[in-house]
């Protein structure tokens, strides 16, 4: 059968099988119904071949099963699945949370921002209505105070006055697009960061909420909802693997008792406690950024009050800076109370699937059933076997590690999410492997054990027992993603890619990657390196060679520098000439010397004037 067909074929069970689980009144996703039904082909106990075309008959009993399996509400691997597709399709880590979150953000504020980016404004009143939509992109892109709060509105525009007069407004719109984009972010940031200084001062804050009392309130009540479910998980799963193992031991001791539910049941709440461990980590994770952010806005907060000290006029290069930060952090604060929002829900959704643990085995009934039972924690087993280890002598073929002699031996990938290989297969129970006993490395993966003797056995065929634990996952299809076994079943697709039902129900094709390569070139190289194309470069080269012709060099040697050294002398030596344009002179003239006589009179009525010239002449200077 081609994989066009096959899609076509399963495409129509999934549609059939969404009708009529939807007749009965459960309307489920269609990832759910193409798991299960991928689910049900593997199980082996259905008797379905993935090699062989379906017929009309396999496809009507393979709807059938698919609608009672997804009907049954008392089947605890129902609601594993359950719990699995709704984790898978719905959990996003912080980076790809909050990468959406802001994604999803800037989608809303785009037609604000080219709203602002495109308009042309001319006249004072088009340049009033542009000031205003800024103020509208500052408060919606900040997040602080509803837009239809006038006194909030008030307190934004005032503070993008304070940084941006309206008489900036014929400058910003001369910048290109790119620009204005980038100082409208910008501009919100310093906005915030000075509403923030405002609300510490006790001079504004109008619609700010207290996000870091929040946080230090809302975490530790999240972390604890989050740790009661995990003790709840530990309880359970150690009272059913207790009951398992005493069922093993003596099969006639609860004769009522199906050990199916149970283990399907051990399953449910392994499963719920693996979900449980990533949340809490997560808020864990966000614990410790609030706390790195609570002393950074703090110190942050201090210096600003340092630097402004009721001054008239500051230097915005030291505070633009801090009120930047200020922005920065509080973004923070905001992006945790999404995180945190985001893990309480989930937390509170995850429950849902857990509840058939008290339809099935409530509290009474486990009690009565555990008399005489010894429960055991996963962490009093572990320590039960911490005085034993695999003597490596005893294995010639095999690799194993062990805390002395490896590195980073804590941060080595566990297969079996960490379980004992041996128990799975062959009891069907997910006992805590310890990694002290040794861990076992068998084609590039590691393996635990949760006892000496389990190792032992395990070691002596290794592929046997990873073979009997990949038929139990094809009894339980719950287990594939709750030991990780993702790289044994490929071509069951994740719930993710599950929900296009893009795969094919058969077997793929065994696919893969090769390369080849030759030599570039096989024969030595016979381009001509001098070889010329250009009319222009050729006459270029040929003018140079004409003009060498009437350059000379001389050289001489002289019997006693023969075989020692070259000499060599230069056509044109170099010369310094200067000249001079001004010339400073000077020339001396006599002083003249004029005395007049009998200017005063005499005894005569007649006076007598006589000039006597004394200047010396020229040439006698």
């Amino acid at each position: 059968m081609s994989c066009d067909r096959t899609e076509s074929l399963l495409k129509k069970i999934i549609r059939k099988i969404g009708q009529e689980c939807a007749a009965q009144g459960q309307t489920l996703s269609e990832t759910l119904v193409a798991f299960m039904v991928k689910a049900v082909v593997l199980d082996p106990r259905n008797y379905f071949n993935v090699d062989r075309i379906l017929t009309k008959k396999d496809v009507q009993n393979l709807i059938q099963l698919c609608v009672t399996r997804l009907l049954d509400t008392t089947n605890p691997s129902l609601s594993t699945i359950k719990m699995q597709v709704y984790f898978d399709m719905n959990y996003a880590n912080r980076a790809e949370l909050l990468s959406e979150q802001h994604r999803v953000l800037e989608g809303k504020l785009a037609p604000v921002v080219r709203d602002i980016t495109d308009s042309r404004p001319h006249v004072q009143a088009e340049m009033e209505s542009a000031y205003r939509k800024i103020v509208s992109y500052v408060l919606l892109s900040s997040g602080l105070g509803s837009p239809t709060d006038i006194e909030v509105v008030r307190e934004v525009t005032a503070a993008l006055q304070s940084v941006f007069p309206k008489t900036e407004m014929i400058t910003f719109i001369l910048l290109s697009k790119k620009n204005k984009e980038q100082q409208l972010k910008n501009l919100a940031m310093l906005v915030t960061g000075i509403r923030l200084y405002n609300k510490e001062c006790g001079k504004g804050g109008s619609g700010i909420d207290d996000l870091p009392a929040i946080l230090n309130e809302a975490i530790p009540s999240a972390t604890r909802t989050v740790d009661e479910g995990l003790n709840t998980c530990h309880r359970l799963a150690h009272q059913y693997t207790a009951l398992l193992e005493s069922m093993q031991e003596d099969q006639h001791r609860y004769t009522q008792l199906s050990s199916l539910k149970l283990k399907e049941a051990l399953f449910n709440v392994r499963q719920y406690e693996a979900f449980l461990c990533i949340l809490l980590s997560d808020a864990i994770t966000s614990a410790q950024e609030v706390e790195k952010m609570n002393v950074e806005f703090a110190a942050t907060m201090e210096q600003l009050k340092n630097t402004v000290q009721n001054k008239v006029s500051i230097d915005t290069k030291e505070v633009f800076p801090l009120f930047v930060t200020l922005s920065n952090l509080w973004s923070g604060f905001q992006d945790e109370i999404l995180l945190l929002s985001f893990l309480t829900n989930m937390t509170n959704n995850l429950q849902q699937f857990s509840e058939i643990q008290s339809q099935l085995f409530p509290e009474e009934v486990l009690t009565s059933l555990l008399e005489g039972v010894t429960v055991k924690s996963d962490e009093e087993r572990i320590r039960e076997t911490m005085g034993t280890r695999v003597n490596v002598s005893d294995f010639k073929n095999q690799e194993w590690l062990f805390p002395e002699t490896t590195d980073n031996f804590d941060q080595l990938l566990i297969q079996y999410h960490g379980f004992c290989a041996h128990a799975i297969g062959v009891k069907g129970l997910t006992l805590p492997g310890n990694p002290a006993i040794g861990i076992l490395k068998h084609k590039e993966r590691c393996y635990v054990f949760s006892s000496k003797e389990a190792a032992y056995i395990f070691a002596q065929d290794p592929d046997k027992f990873i073979q009997l634990n990949a038929e139990k996952a094809n009894e339980h299809a719950e287990l594939i993603q709750l030991l990780e076994l993702c790289h044994q079943f490929e071509y069951l697709a994740p719930y993710a890619q599950a929900r296009n039902a893009d795969k094919c129900l058969m077997k793929p094709t065994t696919k893969c990657d090769s390369s080849t390569q030759t030599d570039t070139h096989i024969l030595p190289p016979t381009i001509v390196t001098s070889y010329e194309w250009n009319e222009w470069e050729l006459r270029r080269k040929a003018i140079k060679l004409a003009n060498l012709r009437r350059k000379l060099t001389h050289a001489m040697q002289t019997d006693l520098s023969h075989m020692r050294r070259d000499n060599s002398t230069q056509v044109y030596l170099p010369k310094d000439v200067s000249t001079q344009t001004k010339r400073d002179n000077s020339s001396n003239v006599p002083r003249p010397q004029v005395f007049l006589e009998g200017l005063r009179g005499g005894s005569s009525p007649t006076t007598h004037m006589v000039k006597v010239d004394l200047t010396r002449a020229v040439d006698e200077t």
